[in-house]
């Protein structure tokens, strides 16, 4: 299993409506956490379970999930994590 589909299985608890990852790896090859083989992602995530929290809970929730994985096979990751209606209402 790569590591987008490890992010996608641990994230699947959350229930996800929409997700999103992209690898930017490509793009920072050189950079010093490509050297040790982390990836550069982008992630993009609603749920329903986001609703009532926080920016920062959402982001602590979904470092929990991948815990294991940070500065492994992820080196940066940039979050966007929504409820459904915070995304649906800007992408209809």
């Amino acid at each position: 299993m790569n590591t987008i589909e490890t992010m996608q299985a641990r994230l699947a608890v959350l229930n996800p409506s929409h997700i999103e990852i992209q690898d930017d790896s490509a793009s920072h090859a050189g950079h010093a956490g490509a050297k040790s083989g982390g990836g550069h992602f982008f992630l993009t995530l609603v749920s329903e379970q986001f609703a009532g929290q926080a920016t920062l809970a959402r982001h602590r929730k979904i470092y929990e999930l991948l815990g294991d994985l940070m500065h492994k096979q992820i080196h940066a990751l940039s979050i966007k994590a929504h409820t459904p209606d915070e995304f649906f209402s800007t992408h209809d």
